[in-house]
């Protein structure tokens, strides 16, 4: 609609006023909607995850000796599941920064040349070599 109006006004600085104004909305549209939104609905889900798993465990606790004794394993295996889980997350971080830092070192090198910019690629190489380091030689045992 915007793009019409500018168009009987016949102005060449303001061809482009269109998609100007289909970009602003949308960067309002994503960061005052869109972002809020999904925050919210993960918080839920881990609130609704927490209660029901705080209901399992109480339901087992009261009903025998054995269901406290259950409820425990299954609180051990759940924090050893997530700590795990954590653990390969970091691994495929550093993974993914190792690659990163090599795509740019490469991609730099090709298109400056000889110049030092390409040894930014260092800077996001060298974050994943740490990370890949300290798990598998610095982090704790996972019992």
């Amino acid at each position: 609609m915007g793009y019409l109006a500018l168009a009987f006004l016949d102005r060449p600085e303001m061809s482009n006023m269109g998609m100007w104004l289909f970009l602003s909305v949308g960067a309002v549209s994503l960061f005052v909607v869109f972002i809020p939104l999904v925050t919210f609905l993960e918080n839920r889900r881990k609130e609704r995850e927490a209660f029901y798993q705080a209901e399992t465990m109480r339901r087992l606790t009261e009903s025998s000796s054995e269901g406290a004794k259950t409820a425990l394993e299954m609180m051990r295996t759940e924090t050893r599941q997530e700590r795990l889980r954590k653990r390969e997350g970091v691994k495929v971080g550093g993974l993914i920064n190792v690659g990163v830092g090599a795509g740019l070192l490469i991609f730099l090198r090709s298109l400056m040349g000889n110049g030092s910019p390409w040894l930014v690629g260092l800077i996001p190489g060298f974050i994943g070599v740490a990370m890949l380091v300290y798990v598998f030689f610095m982090a704790g045992p996972i019992e």
